[in-house]
């Protein structure tokens, strides 16, 4: 069982991911000075991706609800109007910090 809110997540997860890994590889030839602000949103979410969401440790028991808001709490780096790949009534009801709604 999983939520209605799982595939546009991972969507918006991977579409970020790989943004940020672009980003990575261009800041090791422009250097940080060069990159946008945007860029280094991006930075800032590859490094808390890689983190918190992928290095899973091997005992940790993770729901897929609890990976879902963690997936949010990454997501909220960005300004909800970055987040083209959530339809609008998803973000509306899942990015708003208070988790108790879900």
């Amino acid at each position: 069982m999983t939520r209605k809110d799982h595939a546009d997540v991972s969507n918006q997860l991977y579409a970020c991911y790989a943004i940020g890994k672009d980003v990575q590889a261009m800041k090791a030839v422009v250097g940080e000075e060069a990159l946008t602000s945007d860029d280094l949103l991006y930075l800032e979410f590859l490094q808390k991706f890689e983190r918190n969401f992928i290095a899973q440790g091997p005992y940790e028991n993770r729901t897929i609800f609890e990976t879902l808001d963690i997936g949010w709490q990454l997501l909220r780096i960005f300004p909800k109007e970055m987040l083209k790949r959530i339809p609008q009534s998803t973000l509306s009801e899942f990015y708003p910090r208070d988790s108790t709604k879900h």
